[in-house]
């Protein structure tokens, strides 16, 4: 199976293409707008299509999200919340080969994260008090992948954060299966962290749920939770009303390699992640013209054994690169350029240019340390700013799930210190009153 990848020796070809616009996309597979046709009675958008389901969850609530998920997931759901019967049958459905891997990750999990964790502050001094009150949100709500594709690692990945950050309520949709039943793994997954507050409800009527509220789903405090285009737009379309953690787009790994790299392990990261979505990006830049050459070759012979071998060429061919430069600082720049979600260094003495990394939401040091590790085993959460967004935004962390609260207490003898530049600076903007409130402080209160 021979794969069309696009490579780029032209440095000024390579930079332009790297850093075009990467924005969610626009067109919508034939049998999904079909599909809107035949829920909706005519031709929407993608963003149509989610505002249309916010408006009517907003107005109808439950009898929506029963509406929407008989239509999208073809099944009838009468309680949408997942019962303790549903949560008892888990366990017999999951091999003990993978609720060992569950908690196997989970421990990794919250060992990093409980590193991460800031605490309140008070700081006294001549002049008064300064600090911060940091407190987590009351409730969180997640979305979980599920359907088809169910991503138990993505519940672990946000909800550990969020109860070390001491959240403590979390609420939990994905998407049922055509049975009705959310997939086992993701309940087990929920049962570990002492989740059981889960509802039978995806994809853009499930945000809808969690930031408007429903008679029976909560309104939440922040949605957090990978997931499809109609996901992501539901989000954008709700910050505001909630808090977001991020919007992810399509998966986004770079590799940077030199001659030392292995060709056989640069094709299967390459491959790991273009099995993702068509919409994925999997890129190699390079100083070897040898490596470049014979990751090709691989590229082709891996994929023939893939089951998911038609995404993967598809990812690759569309959104894929192999880049070659004449050194590793021009390797950099181009990285720092593209600013991907997982940066993979398969370099000689990958920890001498980690002060060259400027812009990655993860950086994968070494060829024993694979991308693919950070998606279950590692620790940090994988999920992580795409589309660019890493040159401004974070993964997620414990801090996604905090709140700070400024304090500001200033000694009586120090408000005359304090004062009078802000007096100059409000009356320099034109505000009295606001040197008056300062000004009738220093006429009527005693100094210390």
């Amino acid at each position: 199976m021979t794969i069309a990848i696009r490579f780029l020796e032209d440095p000024f070809e390579a930079e332009r293409w790297l850093i075009r616009p990467r924005h969610l996309p626009t067109e919508l597979p034939g049998p999904v707008r079909e599909r809107i046709r035949d829920v909706f009675g005519e031709d929407l958008s993608a963003l149509q299509v989610v505002e249309r389901i916010l408006q009517a969850v907003r107005e109808r609530g439950d009898e929506a999200l029963r509406q929407f998920t008989l239509a999208f997931d073809g099944c009838l759901i009468e309680d949408l919340r997942v019962s303790d019967e549903e949560f008892a049958r888990t366990h017999d459905a999951v091999s003990a080969d993978v609720l060992e891997a569950l908690r196997f990750a989970r421990e990794r999990i919250e060992r990093f994260h409980r590193r991460t964790l800031r605490h309140s502050w008070i700081e006294f001094d001549r002049e008064g008090a300064l600090g911060q009150l940091i407190r987590p949100v009351e409730r969180v709500g997640i979305y979980v992948p599920g359907g088809r594709a169910p991503l138990p690692s993505s519940l672990l990945m946000t909800a550990i954060p969020a109860q070390i950050a001491g959240v403590r309520d979390i609420v939990v949709c994905t998407p049922p299966g055509r049975d009705g039943r959310v997939a086992p793994v993701i309940l087990a997954a929920a049962d570990m962290l002492g989740i059981r507050t889960v509802f039978k409800v995806g994809g853009a009527q499930a945000i809808a749920a969690m930031a408007f509220g429903t008679a029976t789903i909560p309104k939440v405090d922040i949605v957090a939770g990978p997931g499809n285009l109609f996901v992501v737009l539901a989000k954008r379309l709700v910050y505001g009303e909630v808090g977001i953690d991020q919007l992810p787009g399509p998966t986004e790994t770079l590799l940077i390699a030199d001659e030392t790299a292995n060709p056989v392990l640069c094709a299967a990261d390459l491959l790991a992640q273009a099995e993702h979505d068509p919409l994925a990006s999997a890129i190699l830049i390079t100083t070897s013209r040898s490596v470049a050459e014979r990751t090709i070759a691989e590229l082709s012979r891996q994929l023939a054994h893939l089951a998911r071998a038609e995404v993967a060429r598809s990812s690759l061919e569309q959104n894929g690169a192999i880049i070659l430069v004449p050194d590793l600082e021009r390797a950099f720049d181009l990285a720092n350029r593209f600013a991907p979600e997982h940066l993979c260094l398969l370099i000689r003495e990958p920890w001498r240019y980690i002060d060259r990394v400027r812009n990655a939401g993860g950086v994968f040091l070494g060829e024993a340390s694979p991308e693919v590790i950070g998606d279950y085993t590692a620790g940090p959460s994988h999920v992580m700013p795409t589309g660019g967004t890493a040159r401004f935004a974070s993964p997620v962390t414990v801090d996604t799930f905090l709140k700070i609260t400024s304090l500001v207490a200033v000694a009586p003898g120090a408000l005359d210190l304090l004062g009078q530049p802000a007096m100059r600076l409000a009356y320099a903007e034109g505000l009295q009153a606001h040197a008056a409130a300062i000004e009738q402080r220093l006429e009527r209160l005693p100094p210390e």
